[in-house]
């Protein structure tokens, strides 16, 4: 069965069905769970989502000078410092357990590498689709410590709201993203706000059963699609439990892309690869990009 034909023939239940599943491609130290072309139109504006980690004892450098537009990129680190730096003239060291969003907008370059003495990298990198009147506006990047990323019950909330916690990271249309930590046996309940139709839990630790949805628990590594609804979601922890979550309104736009940038048509496509283009001659010119 084909993903399209898995998550449009899903029947609507009083509990969410879990409807597809996916341990994505392994690439390295990356797993890809969710890409533009694939599950990204259906989980859209959730366009991409890499679980990423490695020992630096490997050798592993990070991640080289790279571009983006259209799109807004946040990586949730869950372990080991890293050293950030992009084309709006930001740079610094993120501490793990922080956060970097970068909307890329009209164009933006970046990089990101373990600082000194971190022996080991793990984290989400997600990209989000702007609406069109984000997508080529100019790049802003913000970085948020540990302390500045807000909590209510076992969630942390990277981008949205939860609760009382609120993200100082302003989402560009409603949407949630939470990191959830649970012990083992804990039972957890998320009430979706109205309209956040869009739903999805990726595992990063132990092993999340989903109440009453078919298919039975998501294991490490995993990504879980629920059924389009906002009614609620259960969860219970198999052993202590990590994982991210993401619901929202569905993005309204066709997903137009590029090498490294999802736009809502192909003009401002163009717009955003120009940029990208622009910036990259000028770094080149500074000997910053071979």
């Amino acid at each position: 069965m084909t993903t399209a034909t898995a998550l449009a023939s899903a029947a609507a239940t009083e509990t969410r069905a879990i409807v597809y599943r996916t341990r994505g491609s392994k690439h390295g130290a990356i797993t890809r769970l969710v890409s533009p072309g694939d599950l990204g139109e259906f989980l859209k504006p959730f366009v991409f989502l890499d679980l990423f980690g490695f020992n630096t004892e490997g050798g592993h450098k990070g991640f080289g000078l790279h571009p983006h537009s259209g799109i807004a990129t946040l990586t949730w680190l869950i372990e080991g410092d890293t050293l950030y730096e992009d084309t709006t003239g930001e740079q610094g060291v993120l501490l793990g357990g922080g956060v970097e969003w970068m909307r890329a907008g009209n164009g933006v370059w970046h990089t990101g590498a373990p600082a000194p003495g971190v022996k080991r990298v793990q984290g989400f990198q997600l990209w989000v689709a702007l609406p069109a009147s984000e997508e080529n506006a100019p790049a802003q990047s913000i970085y948020l410590a540990p302390s500045q990323v807000p909590q209510e019950g076992p969630a942390r909330v990277l981008l949205g709201r939860y609760g009382a916690a609120q993200s100082a990271i302003p989402a560009p249309s409603p949407m949630n993203y939470l990191a959830v930590q649970l012990k083992d046996g804990e039972h957890w309940r998320y009430t979706p706000p109205a309209g956040h139709t869009v739903g999805w839990v990726a595992v990063n630790a132990g092993r999340l059963g989903a109440g009453h949805s078919a298919g039975g628990p998501v294991d490490a590594g995993e990504l879980a699609v629920f059924e389009e609804s906002d009614t609620a979601l259960d969860f219970v922890a198999h052993g202590d439990t990590s994982f991210v979550l993401g619901s929202a309104v569905k993005h309204p736009h066709d997903l137009v892309m590029g090498h490294y940038s999802v736009h809502t048509s192909r003009a401002t496509l163009d717009q955003g690869e120009a940029e990208i283009r622009r910036v990259g001659a000028k770094l080149r010119q500074e000997g910053r990009l071979a």
